[in-house]
């Protein structure tokens, strides 16, 4: 066996191995879905836009304000309301320190003759997020800390709704609390979020640079008095300095006119 032929044989003998092998099966990871860049908001992954669940809710951020929710094994006279904030905390009561419920993102409340249990059922921190393509849903899930206390939302895409409506809510004893939403914000770059678009942010940046060159273009100016009044000029070293910006720099070994 030549050199050459020694050369080429172990890259004959991988492409051989390689076009021999099972091609390997897409995980999930290869899938299309949604990259999460916040706990109320995600971007699609083949850049169709970003969904974010902020303008889901109400003016106060409520997608749900203690809803009667119905529930399985629950005793005579006892009654049972949800509330839920896509993406603001709160607290049920508003006023206490000793509740389950502070700063969540899902409150379930229990009623008995009376009195009123207040159940952690979710928080914004740690939420996951998975989008199906198929049925144009994106599911949240927010998880408390007991396991069997969650809840997941399914967000469906409804672009002919002018709001978002709950048409469904499921809770069942010893498992999450499951919540089915329509909205036309569930779909990507639908509803307004009230974040910095890219306009707004050219606009900022173009107002600093303004102010910017005022404020350099001020101290590098030099006022003097003339027969015809007052004067102003950049001083010399400023040339100096653009000249010297704008030669490259190989030709430090030639002299700019800076130096004549």
């Amino acid at each position: 066996m030549g050199p050459r032929a020694a050369l080429f044989f172990p890259l004959w003998l991988c492409s051989a191995m390689s076009s021999s092998s099972p091609s390997p099966v897409p995980s999930s990871e290869d899938e299309p879905g949604c990259f999460k860049v916040n706990s109320c908001k995600c971007i699609m992954k083949d850049g169709s836009g970003v969904i974010n669940l902020k303008a889901v809710g109400d003016a106060d951020g409520f997608l749900e304000r203690l809803r009667p929710v119905p529930a399985d094994d629950v005793s005579a006279g006892t009654e049972t309301f949800f509330s839920f904030s896509p993406c603001q905390h709160f607290s049920e009561p508003e006023v206490t320190t000793f509740s389950d419920c502070t700063a969540v993102a899902a409150c379930l409340i229990v009623r008995h003759q009376g009195l009123s249990r207040y159940i952690n059922y979710g928080t914004h921190e740690g939420n996951e997020f998975h989008y199906n393509h198929t049925q144009k849903t994106l599911s949240v899930t927010y998880f408390a800390r007991r396991p069997q206390a969650a809840t997941v939302v399914h967000y469906h895409c409804d672009p002919s709704r002018s709001s978002s409506i709950v048409q469904k809510e499921s809770l069942v004893a010893g498992g999450p609390l499951l919540v089915w939403v329509d909205s036309p914000c569930a779909c990507p770059n639908a509803c307004g979020s009230g974040d910095l678009g890219l306009g707004t942010i050219f606009l900022i940046l173009l107002s600093l640079s303004a102010a910017a060159y005022f404020v350099l273009g001020s101290s590098a100016l030099r006022a003097s008095r003339s027969n015809g009044g007052m004067q102003i000029s950049p001083e010399h070293s400023v040339w100096c300095m653009i000249c010297y910006l704008c030669s490259e720099r190989p030709a430090r070994r030639r002299r700019t006119n800076c130096d004549q």
